[in-house]
């Protein structure tokens, strides 16, 4: 095992982006070293039920039982009891498969017993049988609110039920102040020897964890080791609404635009090929800059980019 599989890594993101590299990253570093902090901003209430989309999409993918096609939701899932759910004039806006409802009763059920978020996930992943730590940001909620030209809405119904159409005007972390961070999350940023942020929309799965306090000042203190992956390869995002979103809020829509938000606390910043000309402005930012190809189509590409930013 060369000296790059030793090390402990520990990933932050959220989303289809974030959990194509955790999965090159699990195949390639070895599942015991890796500790993912994911993104909890997403999750909602929905039928008395509690949706934690995240973290659920990369406990999935790494426990292979990921929808492909979709990125998101369980492989061959089934759509009875939502079908169902509209029969009664309750809302089908948000999909949710059959195999996957079991898993929110799973985590509704905890969460009404007196169980944490956090042994929540741990629940989960160990059933399914991944062996990476799967950790939320925090165990108390911080739902992601837009703030829009239709008014203020949750995360969700801007995505999924509005599909991203009203402007964005600004995006709040309802609770973040109080938040505390998960148990362990602190730690794995101090103790890991390489801090990846993910591929994800920086504004809405990476703002969410940054505003949790104590995680931006702990990857500030960490910042030569922090690597993030640029979400934004020429000019638009791969998945999602991030160029939009950028756009809308007045970043710029570049591997520069991002840089800018994740300079503070980031040591290396990594940008695909097609953006190679912005190299010399983000280093003008104070991080080091390396290009790679990021684009992840494949198992070979997911993997490919996992082992490069090992051997960076």
């Amino acid at each position: 095992m060369s000296p790059a599989n030793k090390r402990k890594i520990a990933a932050l993101g959220g989303g289809v982006g974030a959990s194509k590299l955790l999965l090159g990253l699990y195949d390639v570093l070895g599942p015991d070293a890796l500790t993912i902090i994911v993104n909890t901003g997403d999750d909602i209430v929905l039928h008395g039920l509690k949706i934690s989309p995240d973290l659920d999409i990369v406990t999935y993918t790494l426990a292979g039982i990921v929808d492909p096609a979709k990125g998101w939701g369980i492989r061959n899932e089934t759509f009875h009891a939502l079908k169902r759910l509209a029969a009664y004039g309750r809302a089908n806006w948000f999909n949710l498969g059959d195999c996957d409802l079991a898993t929110h009763i799973h985590r509704t059920a905890l969460l009404e017993e007196g169980k944490t978020l956090s042994d929540a996930a741990e629940s989960i992943r160990s059933t399914l049988g991944v062996k990476a730590r799967i950790l939320p940001m925090s165990d108390d909620p911080v739902p992601t609110v837009i703030e829009s030209s239709e008014g203020r809405m949750h995360f969700q119904k801007y995505l999924v039920k509005r599909r991203a159409e009203p402007i964005v005007n600004g995006i709040r972390f309802a609770g973040a102040e109080s938040a505390r961070p998960a148990p362990g999350v602190l730690e794995a940023i101090s103790e890991a020897s390489r801090i990846v942020i993910c591929p994800s929309n920086p504004l809405i799965s990476i703002g969410p964890i940054l505003a949790v306090p104590g995680v931006r000042e702990r990857l500030c203190s960490r910042k030569a080791d922090v690597f993030a992956v640029c979400p934004i390869v020429g000019g638009k995002s791969l998945k999602g609404p991030s160029d939009k979103m950028l756009a809308q809020l007045g970043h710029e829509v570049t591997a520069l635009g991002v840089a800018k938000l994740y300079a503070g606390f980031t040591g290396t910043f990594v940008i695909d090929l097609v953006d190679r000309a912005q190299a010399t402005a983000i280093s003008a930012l104070g991080m080091k800059v390396e290009i790679l190809p990021t684009v992840m189509k494949t198992l070979a590409q997911k993997r490919k980019l996992a082992r490069s930013l090992l051997d960076l």
